[in-house]
């Protein structure tokens, strides 16, 4: 590879980087300097695609903007108003999936103290994720108008690197499919034409006194999504 010597390949930082990012839902108000999100941004755009299409697009909202986005996806919730851009149904996920879903709901509810079957606790806490968990800043990542699933791949990837680059800056995050589920509202808010709204990233710096910003996540086996032939 040109340009790429033994001497960049450090795997102890790889392991540092990618097993030590984790999705924050506490974050402090401080906001990220402007120099560094470029920085970020800019590292991200350096993400795979097909053909190097790059076919992105991203909104980042901070401050005023970033609060009218919040009471509009709060309003969007209270009138059930939801317009998924990709589509979802309940049977996505097949029993693994399912079981670990499970297991990670019961780990970040217990870290919140809130039971099983307090509905009304857990509702109000999934708005949270509609004002950002307090994030500062919010970066909303678009596909193409006419992108299809297949697509979604190229965005997958983006949003990989994104995460990674946050995380050797510093920057807390956390990835929200909720937020795909209010399209048309985000338009709105942000008064943008076109776009498939994939998901979103609330980031800034982590609380991190709060509990559920220190829950355990665990990892499936290797071998049981990974298998090696010859």
């Amino acid at each position: 590879m040109t340009g790429i010597t033994t001497r960049n390949y450090s795997p102890d930082h790889a392991e540092e980087l990618i097993r030590g990012r984790r999705a924050v839902r506490s974050f402090r108000p401080d906001l990220v300097p402007d120099s560094t999100m470029r920085a970020v941004f800019s590292l991200a755009s350096a993400a795979p695609s097909n053909s190097n299409t790059q076919p992105w697009s991203v909104e980042v909202v901070s401050g005023a903007a970033r609060d009218r986005l919040s009471e509009a996806l709060l309003a969007a919730h209270a009138q059930q108003r939801l317009s998924v851009d990709f589509p979802y149904r309940d049977d996505l996920y097949d029993e693994v999936h399912q079981r670990r879903r499970k297991d990670f709901g019961e780990a970040m509810y217990g870290a919140l103290g809130i039971g099983r079957e307090d509905r009304e606790a857990r509702d109000a806490y999934n708005a949270e994720s509609l004002r950002f968990y307090g994030a500062p800043h919010v970066a909303l990542v678009f596909a193409p108008s006419n992108a299809d699933a297949r697509m979604a791949a190229d965005i997958g990837m983006y949003g990989q690197t994104l995460l990674l680059a946050m995380t050797a800056y510093g920057i807390a995050s956390c990835p929200q499919g909720l937020l795909g589920f209010y399209g048309d509202a985000i338009r709105e808010s942000l008064e943008i034409r076109g776009g498939k709204l994939l998901f979103g990233v609330s980031f800034g710096y982590a609380l991190e006194s709060a509990p559920v910003n220190h829950i355990a996540v665990g990892r499936a086996e290797l071998g049981e999504t990974t298998r090696f032939r010859a």
